[in-house]
This record gives C-alpha cells, sequence and structure tokens, in this order.
C-alpha cells in the first residue's frame, strides 16, 4: 500500500482510502474494469462508497496520467492501470480484452509531420485463441 500511496503522490493526488483502494484494483486486475466492476467489488468493503466516488476517481488518475480509459467498446468505459503505448484485441465470443505491445515508431500513418501526435490507441477484434479452441 505503501507503494501506491508514493504513486499517488508522485502525480500530485491526495491518497484518500477510495483513491487508495480504486487505484489497487486497477493495478491489482488486469481486466480493464468498468466503474460498474469496481464499484461492486469496493462497495463490500467501503460501505460509504459511491458510483459517483468511482468514476471521479478514475477520471482524475486519467488526468493526471496515472490510467487510461479504454473505449474499444461503445458506450462501455473501461479503465487500466498501464498507461504505456499498448494495444487492445476484444475477443468477440467471450468479451475478454487483451494486451499486447506495439512500437509507435512502426505505426504507418498519413498523417503530415504538422500535426503533433499526443495520444496513440490501437484496438482490435475477433476470436481469442479459448474461444477459437472451443470452437473446434
Amino acid at each position: 500500500m505503501a507503494f501506491l500511496k508514493r504513486k499517488l503522490l508522485q502525480k500530485g493526488i491526495k491518497p484518500s482510502l477510495i483513491r487508495l483502494k480504486v487505484y489497487e484494483y486497477l493495478a491489482d486486475h488486469k481486466t480493464h474494469p468498468t466503474v460498474d466492476e469496481i464499484y461492486s467489488s469496493l462497495v463490500l468493503e467501503i460501505p460509504t462508497l459511491s458510483k459517483t466516488s468511482v468514476y471521479n476517481t478514475l477520471s482524475l488518475f486519467v488526468e493526471k496520467g496515472l490510467a487510461q480509459i479504454i473505449t474499444i467498446e461503445e458506450n462501455i468505459a473501461r479503465f487500466d492501470a498501464d498507461t504505456s503505448v499498448h494495444g487492445h484485441f476484444q475477443c468477440k465470443s467471450c468479451g475478454k480484452i487483451y494486451d499486447f505491445s506495439v512500437k509507435p515508431d512502426s505505426i504507418q500513418s498519413s498523417l503530415s509531420s504538422e500535426f503533433i501526435v499526443d495520444e496513440i490507441y490501437v484496438y482490435y477484434k475477433g476470436t481469442c485463441p479459448y474461444c477459437k479452441n472451443k470452437k473446434n
């Protein structure tokens, strides 16, 4: 918990209990959870927790660069504690989202050098190996 507290302080975030617990959950669960998933898991431990608190905490983390928002699905915001440039693959059968590495320099773009790119998102959708093997 001390490590998480330091990470929050490094980003200028006051480490309240809710913020620490939300960040701990996000760091421990590489499933790209939604606000609802985080809330449902933590409300048992923190009965005074609200979905608004979870949403506001995650928004602060995104703003401060401690997390990123994943919008691979329409109308569903997922969150990722891994803020490095990497891609996401979502299985259309089971819905699971997988991370994969991406080299930003290898991404082809037709943008002229006059554009300044601040963020890169790479999303793929298809069938994961587990679901592919299950069908065969």
